[in-house]
């Protein structure tokens, strides 16, 4: 994975927190990415099968702490409610360092009994994220729950997407790229960077209609 430097902090190297909110797998796109960037950081969470709304909120508030520097936070499922919540305790702090969040394929907040999970955190915050974001679909989910996705995306203020996260998910460091507010001219396409085939742009065009 290519280096980059945020043009606003030039001394200073972003930090990219990746918060997954299940065990990864050897071959999950987060741990490819540790491995292809110094620059990538796991935020362990734990408690996966019961997880705690506050003790998760604290590892991340943590992990963004201890930084040190800029950071960019990246979710997978449930760990995008860590981020809310952590938007909610913490986030309006005038330190805060964060610049800017990619949220990949969140749960359906609006059936909380579909999963048990989601009634340990409580009612979705849903106001406006205080920094760019997108809210990412992995083409996997059904209509029912790419229509709450859109609806989170508007309550949150980022910006839908919807790509194919397999392998190194390369579309999703071009998309903090587009956080850190690097140019097309001045952005870094890694070397791993492959053509989206026909099913995948069909699967985004529909996204993009709902």
């Amino acid at each position: 994975m290519a280096n980059f430097r945020y043009p606003n902090a030039q001394e200073h190297t972003p930090l990219i927190l990746l918060v997954p909110g299940t065990p990864l797998a050897a071959g999950h796109w987060m741990n490819r990415w540790t491995r292809l960037s110094e620059h990538c950081r796991v935020v362990e969470l734990g408690l996966w099968d019961e997880p705690h709304r506050n003790t998760w909120v604290n590892k991340l508030n943590l992990a963004v702490r201890r930084a040190d520097r800029p950071v960019v936070i990246v979710t997978d499922d449930i760990a995008a409610l860590a981020l809310s919540w952590w938007v909610e305790f913490e986030a309006l702090e005038q330190d805060n360092p964060v610049l800017g969040a990619v949220i990949v394929n969140p749960p359906n907040v609006d059936l909380p009994g579909a999963d048990p999970r989601l009634g340990r955190f409580g009612a979705c915050p849903r106001q406006p994220l205080p920094f760019t974001s997108f809210l990412v679909s992995d083409l996997e989910g059904s209509a029912v729950h790419q229509r709450s996705l859109m609806r989170l995306a508007k309550d949150w203020g980022s910006c839908p997407v919807c790509d194919d996260t397999r392998g190194d998910w390369a579309q999703g460091w071009m998309l903090i790229q587009s956080v850190l507010g690097l140019s097309p001219a001045g952005s870094v396409t890694p070397e791993w960077t492959h053509d989206e085939n026909l099913a995948v742009r069909e699967a985004k065009r529909q996204w993009a209609a709902i």
